[in-house]
């Protein structure tokens, strides 16, 4: 009995000594331990790739396309690509040669209006053609192209508005300044360039016939002349490209 309560005693002196060292904390105690990885800590002040002290990923990379649609007015007979509207404007053409008119493209109707920003590149009066503007023209078995013509105007500031002379019943001049005219070639399928007015086709566009340094927005107006019914009628809109650019990021307002 004597021998049992020594042991009892004994037992009982390290388990108190073993609690009140847990209690006093040695610094390297579970919550301290805890403290350091706590999600709410690391969620309020420590960089985990999910956090606002995280840097940005950056802006997108300058493309020579038209990256806002500001306004669209369709015209009676449009309606054909409203589905994928607005990204069917923006971007590159997809043009199919000149024996096949693109379906990658917005009808605007009889009189229909639609204008396009740029926010990253302006077009600038440069060598030759500064804009490129991009339709579904093309080939037919006689020779001529079937073409539905817009007029183009274009404007620094989305007010002031400088358009393009169109001759847009002149057939057989090939409707000189008008839009919707030449068959598209470039694709990103095919590579080529919808920056090279060489190669893209499309209709081109000199700021300097309209008198205007640069401009950020694109107008384009269906003729009014060209044929409808059915949803996809007047000029049909692909994509417009810069030829000659700067860029818009360095304050430049």
């Amino acid at each position: 009995m004597r021998l049992r309560g020594l042991y009892r005693l004994a037992w009982g002196t390290a388990l108190a000594v073993l609690l009140g060292t847990t209690a006093c904390g040695d610094g390297s105690s579970i919550a301290d331990d805890d403290a350091g990885t706590d999600p709410a800590r690391d969620d309020a002040g420590q960089p985990d790739g999910s956090t606002p002290l995280e840097p940005d990923a950056g802006l997108p990379p300058e493309d020579p396309y038209a990256d806002e649609v500001v306004s669209f007015e369709p015209g009676d007979s449009a309606g054909f690509g409203q589905d994928r509207f607005p990204d069917i404007v923006l971007g590159p053409p997809s043009g199919l040669g000149p024996d096949n008119g693109s379906l990658d493209v917005l009808s605007l109707g009889r009189g229909g209006e639609i204008v396009l920003r740029f926010t990253d590149l302006a077009v600038v009066d440069g060598p030759g053609v500064d804009l490129l503007v991009f339709e579904n023209a093309f080939l037919v078995a006689d020779g001529s192209t079937y073409s539905e013509r817009g007029i183009v105007s274009v404007s620094d500031d989305g007010v002031n508005w400088h358009p393009f002379p169109c001759a847009t019943t002149d057939a057989e001049g090939g409707y000189p300044g008008c839009a919707g005219v030449t068959p598209v070639h470039a694709n990103p399928a095919n590579g080529i360039s919808a920056t090279d007015p060489a190669v893209a086709g499309g209709d081109g566009f000199d700021l300097a016939t309209v008198g205007l340094r640069r401009a950020r927005y694109v107008r384009i107006v269906d003729a009014g002349n060209n044929r409808y019914g059915g949803t996809s009628g007047g000029f049909d809109l692909d994509a417009v490209a810069v030829v000659n650019g700067e860029s818009l990021r360095s304050g430049t307002p």
